[in-house]
This record gives C-alpha cells, sequence and structure tokens, in this order.
C-alpha cells in the first residue's frame, strides 16, 4: 500500500537537488512526478509517452488538456508541472535561447505581496518554507516567423475547485501575464466529454509511431468514402490498402489528429458508430487549446 507523503521543507529541498522542474525537450524533469516518493496526487495520474519521454499527469482532465496540446501543428515542447520562480528570474523562454537578457520578471512573492495575498508556506522538521507554486502546463510554440512563444495552461476539474483557490490562481495568472505570456484555465465544461472519450481511446494510435506521410496522403484524399461509413468498415478498407490493420489504426487516427481528416471527434470512439466531418474551422474550435478558450472569469 502507498504510505501517506506530504510536502515538507525537506522534501522541497531534495526536488531541487534532483533537478525537479529544469530542462527542456527530451530532458525536462516535472517538479511533481507520478511515483511512490511523491505525495498523491487528488486525481488518477497517467504517464503519456511523448516526443521522447514519459509526461507525468497528476489527473484525467490533464491528460485529456495534453492530447488537445499535442494535435496543434506547431507545439514543440511540453513542460509539465512547471514550478514558478519564488524570486526575480529570467525569462522561461531563455532555456532554449538568450532571450531578452539582464531583463529579470516578477516571482510569485512579489507578486502575492503586491495583491496583498499571503503566499502559501509549508512545514515540516520544524522548519517552514515558501511553497513553490506550480503551473499544470507550459507549452511551448513555434511561431510561423520561427520563433519561440508559450502557452501556459492551468487546469481545474469545476467551479468550486476554482472558486477555493481562485487567490493562487490569481498569482499564477500575473505571473504569466508579466512575461507576456498567455494563460489558459482550463475545466471540462470547455469540450465536449465525447471528444475527451475519444481522445483517450484512440491515443494508442494517434500518439503511437508515425506512419509515412504517404498513409496519411491516403487517408486524407479518400475522405470523401469513409464519411457516413462505420469506422469498422473504414479500417477493413484500409487495412486492405495497407496490409495491415495496425497501420490501418494508426494512419486513420493520425489523420484526424492532425486535423489532415477533419473529423468530428464527437462521434465518439466505437468501431460501429458512423464518421462525420466537420470544417478545418470546427475542428479547431472544438479545441479548447487552439481556439484558446478559458474558464477564468475576473
Amino acid at each position: 500500500m502507498r504510505t501517506e507523503k506530504r510536502f515538507t521543507p525537506a522534501l522541497l529541498d531534495r526536488y531541487r537537488k534532483l533537478g525537479r522542474g529544469t530542462g527542456i525537450y527530451e530532458n525536462y524533469i516535472a517538479w511533481h512526478r507520478v511515483g511512490r516518493s511523491d505525495p498523491a496526487s487528488i486525481g488518477r495520474s497517467h504517464l503519456q509517452a511523448w516526443l521522447g519521454r514519459q509526461l507525468e499527469l497528476l489527473s484525467d482532465i490533464e491528460l485529456v488538456t495534453i492530447l488537445f496540446s499535442t494535435m496543434l501543428k506547431n507545439i514543440v515542447d511540453c513542460r509539465e508541472q512547471f514550478p514558478l520562480s519564488l524570486n526575480i528570474s529570467a525569462h522561461e523562454l531563455s532555456a532554449y535561447f538568450s532571450y531578452r537578457p539582464g531583463i529579470l520578471f516578477p516571482g510569485t512573492l512579489e507578486i502575492a505581496k503586491l495583491q496583498e495575498v499571503k503566499h502559501p508556506k509549508v512545514h515540516g522538521g520544524g522548519r517552514s518554507a515558501d511553497w513553490l507554486m506550480t503551473t499544470d502546463l507550459l507549452l511551448t510554440l513555434k511561431c510561423e516567423n520561427g520563433e519561440l512563444e508559450l502557452l501556459a495552461i492551468a487546469i481545474k476539474l469545476n467551479q468550486e475547485e476554482i472558486n477555493k483557490k481562485r487567490r493562487l490562481l490569481a498569482i499564477e495568472r500575473q505571473y504569466w501575464l508579466a512575461r507576456d505570456v498567455q494563460w489558459l484555465l482550463i475545466t471540462p465544461s470547455m469540450f465536449h466529454a465525447l471528444i475527451a472519450d475519444t481522445l483517450r481511446n484512440c491515443v494508442p494510435w494517434s500518439l503511437g509511431p508515425a506512419v509515412d506521410e504517404s498513409a496519411i496522403d491516403y487517408v486524407a484524399k479518400n475522405q470523401s468514402l469513409w464519411n457516413g461509413h462505420s469506422l469498422t468498415y473504414v479500417l477493413k478498407k484500409l487495412e486492405d490498402a495497407f496490409g495491415s490493420h495496425e497501420l490501418a489504426q494508426r494512419a486513420f487516427w493520425q489523420a484526424a489528429w492532425s486535423a489532415r481528416l477533419p473529423l468530428d471527434f464527437r462521434r465518439g470512439w466505437r468501431p460501429h458508430e458512423p464518421i462525420k466531418y466537420v470544417t478545418e474551422a470546427q475542428f479547431w474550435e472544438l479545441n479548447p487549446i487552439a481556439s484558446r478558450r478559458s474558464a477564468w472569469a475576473l
């Protein structure tokens, strides 16, 4: 049985020594991790393979949100459970390249003071320490001009949790606004429940080994042949074309994931249900990350 653990100053010190919250791309180490050595999360935890490492996700909604995020055409990195600096610090883009050298940005202690909010602390072993706040997902996106930008995402279960943590969320939001980084607050109300079910169930093929572009082209070019038919029918036709049911699954879902096949993910994931399409604009509007929807209200 997993023992009950709690956060203490000593535990935060150990995280820092282990390099938690540092690195980029495949070398990033999340501040909070899925494992017996960490205090348990409230939700169900997940490890999701993506871009050469395991993403450490602490709830079902975090999993769904990162799946929406991986559909973005310009995403190049994700740093989940990302720690916010307590004190003034360089911009978080500085981990990739020299960004605004010499300019420092406020930490959570300064922001809490300006907002006249008590900064959270942890206690234990006769010590007290300032709590290190985190952002659930910090995405790195590549702009059309080749430059990088960040998108910060906080994730909560419902309005009750938002109300309970509103002051801390306000600190987190201001932290990113001070860095000219857009901040989104995502709840399940931001997306259709059937889409979430479909994303979770097709992820082994969508984020599995990539198929050749020619296979995705075949699915996309022949999409008029699939509309209105069941997924079972479509996969059988693709299996006949590719000679492999596994390849058919990956080609279909990877074409849909990239919007080359603008599938209406609200159809559900069950194979007997017919597939139908939406316009590309509607496809991205159904994605709360692509459409930049937020549950935050001042």
